[in-house]
């Protein structure tokens, strides 16, 4: 009869292995749940760019066709939480050298309010060099 009750005590697990148990499976969780969480983030940035970049992408193919191509500078608002800005500035060129063109550089910036980042906001950048015939002067 000893002998089946020291068995019997024996059989189960104690509360102290329990508590360990749970307290692996909260960790175990708790990183699950962190990688999934930065996951959704991931992906919520990523879209966010490609759709500021689609946008910067329409803002450059209206230069020169929608937009006259002159020394510049303009911004607005693209509706939810983009903002653009377009510069447009002449290229430096060798002196001394007259041309009917005129290469200037440009720029399209797209940003959104973005509270992950340091600054507060993301932006896209698209650079670019085009050319243009000189404006007639006096």
């Amino acid at each position: 009869m000893t002998a089946l009750r020291q068995s019997d005590r024996q059989a189960g697990f104690t509360l102290i292995e329990v508590l360990v148990a749970f307290a692996i499976v909260t960790l175990a969780l708790t990183v699950a749940y962190r990688g999934m969480l930065d996951g959704v983030t991931a992906t919520q940035l990523s879209n966010h760019t490609q759709d500021a970049l689609s946008r910067a992408q329409s803002h450059m193919a209206a230069i020169g066709h929608g937009m006259q191509l002159a020394p510049l500078e303009q911004g607005g608002d693209d509706g939810s939480t983009f903002r653009w800005h377009v510069r447009i500035t002449p290229a430096q060129t060798a002196t001394g050298i007259s041309s009917s063109l005129v290469l200037y550089h440009v720029q399209v910036t797209e940003s959104w309010s973005d509270p992950t980042a340091g600054s507060g906001r993301r932006a896209v950048v698209l650079k670019s060099l085009r050319l243009a015939a000189r404006a007639a002067g006096p």
